[in-house]
């Protein structure tokens, strides 16, 4: 009987080991894709003239999202919430490789700015960790190489997974912020948290 108590207190111990290792490892991780996600959105632009653009970069003229040359992974965006001194580089995509690296715009979503549904997607235990304390009323700035654009919160809601509402298309500017919840839920959290906000004139 001592002696499987030892190998379950070991067991456990083992277990408690892993989880600590994973987490410190999703943490680094995305603080390492930060980081090269910003000195993506921070590099000089080229000459628009060259068919080769600086990654993250989005022609001046045409910034639809079905003929923008941004790829998955690339600086699309520069995200602030000065309420809670806040800053994330927000990046195309919202496969795995590219949410370590930051907050993903949804492709095929409209790109900030533009009238329609602007999608961002984030982890709950990483980068939108932060969204676990935002209020209706504040201000979410979203700056491209196209300008800079100011959302206002007018909505926070949790919903279930099958609930795709906020994923449909509009006809007028919104930003709608994904992640999962609770925040502090081990394993996969079983809801979505949605912070909606309209595109202030």
């Amino acid at each position: 009987m001592k002696r499987l108590a030892i190998i379950v207190a070991w067991l456990m111990l083992a277990v408690g080991g892993y989880v600590a290792v994973t987490g410190l490892r999703e943490y680094w991780a995305s603080r390492s894709g930060q980081t090269e996600a910003a000195q993506s959105w921070n590099a000089p632009e080229i000459d628009s003239a060259d068919s080769n653009p600086v990654p993250g970069s989005i022609p001046k003229s045409d910034s639809s999202p079905s003929t923008n040359r941004v790829q998955p992974g690339d600086s699309v965006a520069k995200l602030s919430i000065p309420r809670l001194s806040a800053v994330l580089y927000v990046v195309e995509g919202t496969d795995d490789k590219s949410l370590r690296r930051g907050p993903g715009h949804m492709h095929g979503t409209a790109l900030p700015g533009v009238s329609g549904n602007c999608i961002i997607a984030g982890h709950r235990d990483t980068h939108f960790r932060v969204l676990k304390n935002i209020e209706k009323g504040d201000e979410i700035i979203l700056e491209t190489h196209a300008g800079t654009y100011r959302y206002k919160v007018n909505l926070i809601s949790v919903i279930s997974p099958n609930n795709t509402a906020c994923l449909k298309p509009t006809s007028n500017a919104v930003l709608n912020l994904i992640t999962c919840y609770p925040f502090h839920f081990v394993g996969s959290a079983p809801k979505r948290f949605i912070v909606h906000a309209d595109l202030e004139s």
